[in-house]
């Protein structure tokens, strides 16, 4: 994860970078391989940054090295490390991490209380909250948002590059009769006014929308996905696309599973990929 340039005036970096010398104890121990690393400040219950990476060892030095993060690592007071048995473990990892600690400087993993996504309904799109709706089972699905606009935007966007009309996905309202604006300027296929008929509308909606659907959790419950380097090996217990933790075997993992487990967008990014291309190593808990 790139760290977030000039986001907060105290960690503006300075005019003459000076490598830290008193994080140079905190390498000694950072292994070239993968997991979570953690740069602790002053306050031992807020961690400045947390990130992850295949190379700890690689990665945090690339930190040290860095000018533009200058500041940051003055204020860095010591440098802790999680080591995970591969990139996937990596990734769970720190999502969790900073959905639990809140670090200062990490901002794109933070809970997102409004997630939302459109949904096909009785042939319209509407627009459709997590809290309201379980992301992990519920059909016909389209797009992980953080915000009404953002989901707004984004059909906006299928429709100017697929010719759709805005006022037949609810975009905005036409008087009766009348065609839309875009239809005038040939950017609507022309449903509005009967150029084509709303079913061939709909199906190159459904065909751009497809590339963005959210599939629904592929297991009658909790799973255990197996990730290996070399001779350490771990068990990531996930359900509802939601990580619940690691363990060393089947046998431990299953204790994961009394948590409960509601859907994470987080972590179905990390994992809709490994899952369902069938690479990755799956057990049933």
């Amino acid at each position: 994860m790139q760290l977030p340039r000039r986001r907060r005036a105290d960690f503006a970096p300075t005019a003459d970078f000076v490598y830290p010398a008193h994080l140079k104890a905190a390498l000694v121990d950072l292994p070239a391989a993968p997991g979570v690393y953690v740069f602790h400040g002053d306050d031992p219950a807020m961690p400045l940054y947390i990130g992850k990476s295949v190379n700890l060892r690689q990665r945090v030095l690339s930190h040290l090295r860095n000018p533009d993060e200058d500041r940051l690592l003055r204020q860095t007071r010591r440098i802790s490390h999680i080591c995970t048995a591969g990139d996937i473990g990596a990734q769970l990892l720190e999502a969790q991490m900073i959905k639990t600690l809140h670090p200062l400087l990490n901002q794109k993993l933070r809970r997102n209380r409004q997630l939302c996504a459109w949904q096909r309904q009785g042939g319209q799109l509407q627009l459709v909250y997590s809290k309201d709706v379980d992301f992990a089972q519920a059909p016909d699905l389209y797009g992980l948002f953080a915000s009404r606009h953002a989901a707004i935007e984004r059909l906006r966007q299928v429709a100017d590059e697929h010719r759709l009309c805005y006022a037949h996905l609810g975009l905005e309202k036409l008087a009766p009769g009348r065609a839309c604006f875009r239809a005038s300027l040939r950017q609507c296929a022309g449903v509005c006014r009967g150029d084509e008929t709303p079913e061939a509308h709909d199906d190159r909606l459904l065909s751009a929308l497809r590339q963005v659907q959210v599939v629904c959790w592929p297991y009658p419950g909790a799973v255990g996905l197996i990730e290996r380097t070399g001779d350490f090996s771990q068990v990531h217990v996930v359900n509802n696309w939601c990580y619940l933790g690691s363990a060393a075997t089947p046998a431990e993992a299953v204790g994961f599973t009394r948590q409960a487990a509601g859907f994470d967008a987080d972590g179905y990014q990390i994992l809709v990929r490994p899952l369902m291309q069938g690479g990755a190593e799956i057990v049933p808990l």
